[in-house]
């Protein structure tokens, strides 16, 4: 069915283009278009309940009718007059303003059954373009189960174009649509394009609904009900608030026991190693590098799914957009609009789709502030570092009441993420306030619908092999370079004995090494700038490799916790103490220094993905340099904070 799937325009080769009939759907945001076109491709882009998924293009390639056919989605637009850079892509591609320098062979014009009044203005404007168009109809189902009704057929000739019935989420209607795709050279054309006069606009709209028969969908009483409650500016604040704190107990409560699982595996492959590995490099190779240090991150996975599974609960059944409604006021306060809150939101899962969702924002000053606030969101990858700093920090069965206290401090450190977001995203209002207008904030709110067990399950899967992808790729090289520093320069029997080293003391040998060992140099190299936030150099030496991908720092401590105690790591992370200077032989780990990791980690930029899409999105290298100095600077100053406070209110050194 499907080979390919690209996004953001570009993907496709011009003459693969022209060779190949090119198929856009076009339509407003949330009409189903998404759907439509994971059901034609079979391919697995985004999908959600509320408007501004589809930020960019996306081409997929299927077969229909013994012919290969282009299937690009664009993003939703309500008009084609754009006030932003997602419907100007929209706009773009319908023109020909793109690689390719052609405009498309036809046109979906994907509309919604439940809001034909509004969809038929954005049809009006697609017709009047000339491009062989059909209608595809969405949500008729949920038409229907109102006590609405719409002749499709007949709702086709009133607009002089082929129309066809689908509901993409369920599969329904996607033959005939390939059928429809399939006879593209008889598409028949309006004898008369639109009237473009608001006036005789709506005259259209209204003749056009009444010979298909179309009867407007009853409120949806479900909604409404719920609505009540959760769009009140008291009661669904305190939902929303309470709605987050389940979030993390969540996360806590419900991974613990897989975490448990998932190291008790990789215990039991450590064993192995340790009793059928007799060359020590391959077995330290094997030990530490693969299982203590890759295998010290994969344990993350129940956290990182379950995450998934959360958030794509909130998406499938139409919470997000009011969350943005309930919070606009808030991020009024900060310069922004309620739109900017769903892009800040999207960063929890990741910083790259938050920032390049602030497509969607019609100001250049709302987007720019929006951007440089986004990586501060607590995204997936600051999960692993929180639940292994937490777990130090905060002993799992300590409780508040009914609640989890690691869940309450992981709360807690979401709240501060969003807050430090907010601030900044003032202060860059302030800087970049000469950037463009404000404009009103609109978003339309959908009704509730269940989500599809099939899209929560890809939302989840899609996020496992990306951790998985990632701690195969980045995590692994790096822990892999950083296994060779700690075990390199290799020391002899001589040399151990020299130093009062028992060379048959495998736990004395492996403390000796790494501790002499080019990592160690490095770390200590840079302990000037760590050294007042209480970091000894195996800390500083996670930190530094964190700058590729966070979680290589739960790798880094995973390392070094197995070499000093392959059996119980966790424990030997515990106790590990300074081996030199002021702090000689007191404890690393202890409250003021996890206080002041945990800030570090809530602030430094440490993902170079991130540098590159904010490259990308703001055309210059001026921000993304601008983002990572000044948010490592920040990080350095909060973690300082921390551990003070921290320091005076406990008393731990």
């Amino acid at each position: 069915m499907s080979a390919a799937c690209h996004d953001a325009g570009g993907a496709v080769p011009a003459a693969t283009a022209t060779a190949t009939p090119r198929i856009v759907l076009a339509g407003s945001p949330n009409a189903g278009k998404t759907s439509i076109f994971n059901a034609l491709t079979g391919l697995r882009a985004k999908t959600g309940n509320y408007p501004g998924v589809t930020v960019s293009r996306y081409v997929g390639v299927t077969e229909i009718g013994g012919r290969r056919h282009l299937i690009e989605d664009l993003p939703g637009a309500y008009s084609l007059d754009p006030i932003s850079p997602d419907e100007q892509i929209m706009v773009d591609v319908l023109d020909g303003r793109t690689d390719t320098g052609e405009r498309p062979d036809g046109v979906l014009a994907v509309v919604d059954a439940t809001t034909l009044h509004r969809s038929l203005r954005f049809v009006a404007q697609l017709l009047g373009r000339g491009l062989p168009t059909a209608v595809v109809v969405t949500f008729t189902d949920e038409l229907a189960a109102r006590q609405g009704a719409l002749d499709v057929e007949a709702f086709g000739q009133a607009l002089g174009v082929p129309a066809v019935a689908v509901v993409g989420n369920r599969g329904r209607g996607i033959d005939g649509l390939r059928e429809l795709i399939a006879d593209r050279a008889s598409w028949p054309a309006p004898v008369l394009a639109p009237p473009a006069d608001p006036a005789e606009l709506n005259a259209w709209i209204e003749s056009v609904l009444s010979f298909a028969g179309y009867r407007q969908p009853g409120r949806h009483r479900t909604t409404q009900r719920i609505d009540a409650v959760l769009l009140h500016p008291l009661w669904g604040t305190l939902v929303f608030a309470a709605v987050m704190v389940l979030f993390f107990q969540t996360v806590f409560g419900l991974a613990a026991p897989l975490q448990g699982y998932v190291e008790s595996f990789f215990a039991w492959l450590s064993g192995l190693v340790a009793a059928h590995v007799d060359n020590p490099w391959a077995a330290g190779l094997l030990g530490d590098a693969v299982l203590g240090g890759i295998g010290g991150v994969l344990v993350f996975v129940p956290q990182i799914m379950l995450l998934f599974l959360l958030i794509a609960l909130m998406e499938g059944t139409g919470y997000m957009p009011r969350a943005a409604f309930l919070m606009d006021r808030v991020m009024a306060r900060a310069g922004l609009e309620g739109r900017a809150f769903v892009s800040l939101l999207s960063s929890f899962a990741c910083a790259v789709p938050g920032i390049m969702a602030t497509r969607t924002l019609p100001a250049a000053r709302d987007r720019l502030a929006t951007m440089m606030a986004a990586p501060l969101m607590t995204c997936s990858a600051r999960l692993p570092v929180y639940v292994l700093l937490i777990g130090l920090l905060v002993d799992p069965g300590e409780r508040a009441g009914p609640f989890n206290v690691q869940g309450l401090v992981m709360f807690g450190m979401y709240v501060c993420g969003a807050t430090a977001a907010m601030l900044t995203a003032w202060a860059f209002q302030r800087i970049t306030r000469n950037r463009g207008t404000l404009l009103p904030f609109y978003l339309e709110i959908p009704p509730y619908r269940l989500p599809g067990v099939r899209s929560v399950l890809i939302a989840m899967g899609d996020a496992a092999r990306s951790f998985l992808r990632k701690c195969t790729t980045i995590i692994a090289v790096t822990t892999l370079a950083l296994w060779l520093l700690l075990n390199l320069p290799a020391q002899s029997t001589a040399d151990l004995r020299a130093h009062g080293i028992d060379p048959g003391d495998e736990r004395a040998v492996a403390a000796y090494v790494t501790d002499h060992s080019y990592a160690a140099t490095v770390g200590r190299f840079v302990a000037p700038v760590f050294e007042p936030l209480g970091f000894d150099w195996r800390i500083n030496i996670g930190v530094l490799s964190a700058q590729s991908a966070r979680e290589t720092f739960v790798a880094t401590l995973g390392q070094v916790a197995a070499a000093e105690d392959p059996e119980n790591p966790a424990q030997a992370l515990r106790s590990i103490t300074y081996p030199d200077g002021p702090n000689a032989g007191q404890r690393v780990f202890t409250a003021p220094t996890i206080a002041a990791l945990l800030a570090w980690f809530a602030f430094a930029l440490q993902c170079m993905a991130t540098v590159g899409v904010l490259r990308r999105e703001t055309g210059s290298w001026k921000w993304p340099l601008c983002a990572l100095g000044y948010l490592t600077a920040l990080a350095w100053v909060m973690a300082f904070l921390a551990r003070t406070v921290t320091a005076l209110l406990t008393g731990a050194p």
